[in-house]
């Protein structure tokens, strides 16, 4: 593994806090870096630009005693620490004072530029320290004009900078100590900040460990702050809340599973021991054999019902185009002739060219329960309509009987809830569930309207209801296919 990348890997294993402190230290250390160059560069150019404005003064006055032929002794007026030589344009020392090293305090690359313009420059450095630091300031004696062999050709003026290196060094140091200074605070605030900010978050860990470990009931305690970690603390309680309702959902449909399956299967052993505890005649057996057929039936549609329920897939644009027109009218025609159910006591209306994006198959069963619901617990005529409305869809199923209690409504398309007067009727209760599952699959909208009762089961679409007054009419809304 690159080097890089192992950094990177042990960098995202350390604790957020501490990545957090460090980011913010080395953005710090950048900042306060800079801050600290600035001043430094600052403080040196107004020492150096004093230090350059007595050394010009001092060259001015050796290049006028140079072009005069003075002794430069007599013209240049130094005080302590202050120095110059007189160069020819071999680099050579004509004259200097005293106090100086042998040779020329230029090197050749600065001498060639003195000859044609002012030169500044530095010998020795602050750090590390050097023994004789000296600020210098090269001019031309004539600028522009070829000097003559041994003429004087180059003026130095020279000082010592050991008071300037010395503050220099001194503000460096303080430089260094401030900020070490102030990153250490600054790194114990952001710790502080960063772990004042995590704690809400080590406690959702904590809370979730709980909840992980078979805890039920608990929420998160959110702060009243406000902030991302106080509105990522709500939407995790409506996550939970969400959570616990689905999973009391499924332990009540498992409960009421296991209560509508123990029924036929109870029948079946029964039905079984019993054509075992004796002998039995050819007819009797024959009979035996039915009855266990008929419960094994319902135990297949019950079984069915559930694997519907459970197994519907979200529709989108990439779903086949179906004919509702045509699906409507084959599947009540279909009903009819199976049931042996009159064209007057079920009729069908549905306009021509409603399409839809669905499953055909998943669509017939749908329309089929309502049929089935409207015949068993309704009463003739069982009128079928399919309309267009808006961008949208509209097939009802209403029917003429008492209606659906007002106080069992909001509960009709609950598995295995069934009202007052189908549970002397046979089925699962599973009808209607089954409905709304396709339905809300094919991203549509149930309604359920009996004696002046509305029930919107997954309210979608603003679509006034449009149907008579009395009996129940159940409304299917579906978004009608883009063309």
């Amino acid at each position: 593994m690159p080097r890089r990348r192992r950094w990177g890997a042990r960098w995202d294993r350390l604790p957020l806090r501490v990545r957090l402190v460090a980011g913010f230290a080395a953005a710090m250390l950048v900042v306060l870096t800079g801050a600290g160059a600035f001043v430094y560069l600052r403080v040196r150019y107004a020492l150096d630009l004093r230090l350059d404005e007595d050394l010009a003064t001092l060259s001015a006055q050796l290049t006028t005693a140079a072009r005069s032929s003075t002794p430069p002794a007599a013209a240049a007026r130094t005080g302590p620490g202050e120095y110059w030589q007189l160069l020819d344009a071999a680099n050579h020392v004509l004259a200097a004072s005293p106090g100086l090293p042998a040779g020329s305090l230029l090197t050749p690359e600065q001498l060639d530029r003195a000859l044609r313009q002012p030169v500044r420059a530095d010998r020795g450095t602050v750090l590390p320290i050097s023994p004789r630091p000296l600020r210098l300031y090269a001019a031309p004696v004539r600028p522009g004009a070829a000097p003559a062999a041994g003429q004087p050709a180059v003026t130095v003026a020279a000082v010592r900078r050991d008071q300037r290196d010395e503050a220099l060094r001194e503000l460096i140091g303080q430089l260094a100590l401030a900020n070490l200074a102030a990153l250490a605070i600054a790194s114990l605030v952001g710790y502080r900040l960063a772990r004042a900010a995590l704690a809400p978050v080590e406690r959702y860990r904590g809370e979730a460990a709980r909840i992980a470990a078979g805890a039920t009931g608990v929420r998160l305690a959110v702060p009243a702050t406000g902030d991302e970690v106080a509105r990522l603390g709500r939407t995790l309680n409506d996550m939970l809340a969400a959570l616990e309702s689905a999973l009391d959902r499924e332990r009540q449909f498992i409960n009421d599973a296991s209560h509508e399956l123990r029924t036929p299967l109870t029948l079946l052993a029964a039905e079984l021991e019993l054509a075992l505890r004796r002998p039995r005649t050819t007819a009797e057996l024959e009979q035996a054999l039915r009855d266990a057929a008929a419960d094994t039936a319902d135990l297949i549609a019950l079984a069915d019902a559930l694997l519907t329920i459970g197994t519907q897939p979200e529709q989108d644009d990439a779903t086949p185009t179906v004919d509702l027109t045509a699906l409507v009218t084959t599947t009540v025609d279909r009903y009819r002739t199976r049931t042996g159910t009159e064209p007057t006591a079920l009729r069908c209306r549905a306009e021509p060219g409603l399409t839809v994006r669905g499953d055909a198959t998943r669509l017939g069963r749908a329309v089929t329960n309502l049929l089935d619901n409207a015949t068993r617990y309704g009463a003739p005529p069982i009128t079928v309509a399919g309309s267009c409305v808006d961008s949208l869809v509209r097939i009802t199923v209403h029917d003429e009987g008492p209606g659906i209690e007002p106080a069992f409504l909001p509960h009709a398309t609950e598995r295995f809830r069934r009202g007052d007067v189908a549970r002397t009727s046979p089925g699962t209760g599973l009808g209607l569930s089954i409905v709304d599952a396709i339905v809300r699959a094919h991203h549509g909208e149930l309604r359920l309207c009996s004696a002046g009762v509305h029930q919107r089961v997954n309210p979608r679409y603003d679509v006034p209801c449009e149907h008579p007054p009395h009996g129940t009419t159940v409304t299917v809304l579906l978004p009608a296919a883009r063309r």
